[in-house]
């Protein structure tokens, strides 16, 4: 090699471990994670594609990019509140306390006044039924298709789970609930039609066989017409009678009845209705963390608890925590979105849209997450190029808006009031970047 090859002069990998900066940034990525950007850089400017004096530089930024998370934060402007691809619910700043107070050693199975073993989750469950007195106890579950598993397999493994024919759903990302079912070793004794279901259709059903009857809240899709369903307060005069569980799966996460959403189904309604078991999901309607919810009779709940896979489908401690700030803590941002005043919103969007330039439309937010399909939430939108979407997913902050009609739609029913200066930027900048690249095309 010619002693006057650039290539001697690239900064040796110690040297640049030394750097103050790349230091402090061990706090945060491991040292593999350093030395595969320190490998990179000089073999960018090995190839000719780096000058060597810019090696050093291009590591420090590299390095400040650098996240200990490829998870990328968003600002939701679908006006679709719990949705699925973004992690369903916000936590609320109580349960983001929480979390991080959790973070360390907690005593989250201890109980620190005598040094002995305390009951897992003690705290969320203590919260859960001074929400909802009508439940006898709570376990909870890493989340809503856990703890389905976990009642169908305690109370029905090689027997039969009896469900009406329009109840057997199927949700996002081709997940049946026919196939969760299956997998626990259950049978599944379907009753009725797709439409209609009718009291005798479950009472025919059931026999010795029969391990729970379950009653399940459609997700995603509502069938109106020529129809019929057995309500929870008819079905468990029959269960009741033959002594077989009830198990409801509400999947929603509403723990009392709420006027906003007068036919959403809700925890204390179905245990007082007198289902014995209660199945929903903590990160939906609830606002809080993934999991999932059992609430009902004490002794079945003590079945549940006992049985070997409540092993497998535990919550952590972070979940525990997050899930007893959010019941016993402020409003969370789920149930702030839901509730958002109409007025307000309307004059957040009009200020956004004065300072951009575009025109203010008529747009209906929606719940998500299988809660209340086919409900509307009145609401408007910023009304941009359908084009902006991109860049506006890619920016920063990444922005995540409705692409309808050949529209992008700007709803601010998600984005919490402090962060519409930063829609305001992201939108400004997605322009910026679109007509640069209108004008890289022309040129």
């Amino acid at each position: 090699m010619d002693h006057a090859d650039p290539r001697r002069l690239i900064p040796r990998t110690n040297d640049l471990l030394a750097l103050p900066a790349v230091r402090e940034a061990g706090r945060r990525l491991n040292g593999q994670v350093i030395r595969g950007l320190i490998r990179e850089i000089q073999e960018q400017a090995r190839r000719g594609e780096l000058p060597a004096g810019q090696v050093e530089p291009a590591l420090l930024a590299a390095v400040a990019a650098r996240k200990s998370t490829t998870l990328t934060p968003v600002l939701n402007a679908t006006g679709v509140i719990v949705h699925t691809n973004l992690g369903r619910a916000p936590l609320s700043a109580a349960a983001v306390d929480a979390v991080i107070a959790a973070s360390g050693y907690v005593d989250v199975e201890l109980d620190l006044a005598d040094g002995g073993r305390s009951r897992r989750g003690a705290g969320a469950r203590a919260a859960l039924l001074a929400a909802c007195p009508a439940a006898e106890d709570a376990l909870v579950v890493n989340n809503g298709a856990a703890a389905l598993v976990l009642a169908t397999t305690a109370l029905a493994a090689g027997r039969e789970v009896v469900v009406s024919r329009g109840e057997l759903v199927e949700i996002g990302a081709g997940f049946r609930l026919t196939d969760l079912m299956e997998s626990t070793g259950a049978r599944l004794r379907e009753v009725g039609t797709t439409n209609r279901t009718h009291l005798h259709d479950y009472a025919g059903a059931l026999g010795p066989d029969t391990g729970c009857v379950l009653k399940v809240h459609p997700s995603n899709f509502r069938v109106d017409g020529f129809t019929s369903a057995v309500p929870v307060h008819e079905l468990s005069r029959l269960t009741g009678a033959n002594g077989t569980p009830l198990v409801a799966d509400l999947g929603s996460g509403l723990l009392a009845p709420d006027p906003h959403l007068p036919d959403e189904p809700d925890v204390a309604s179905a245990l007082v209705g007198g289902a014995d078991i209660v199945i929903t999901s903590g990160d939906k309607l609830l606002g809080g963390p993934q999991a999932g919810l059992l609430l009902g009779r004490k002794d079945i709940i003590a079945t549940l608890a006992k049985h070997p896979l409540a092993r497998a489908v535990r919550a952590d401690k972070l979940a525990l925590a997050a899930l007893e700030a959010t019941v016993a803590g402020g409003t969370p941002p789920v149930v702030q979105a839901l509730h958002a005043d109409v007025g307000q919103l309307r004059r957040r969007t009009d200020h956004l849209a004065q300072q951009l330039g575009v025109p203010v439309v008529p747009h209906d937010g929606r719940v998500g997450g299988g809660g209340a399909p086919g409900f509307s939430l009145p609401g408007w939108a910023l009304q941009l190029p359908a084009d902006l979407a991109r860049p506006l997913r890619t920016g920063d902050p990444a922005v995540l808006p409705r692409v309808h009609d050949g529209s992008c739609l700007i709803d601010l029913r998600c984005v919490p009031q402090e962060d519409d200066d930063r829609i305001v930027e992201a939108v400004r900048r997605a322009l910026a970047a679109l007509n640069g690249a209108a004008a890289g095309t022309a040129g």
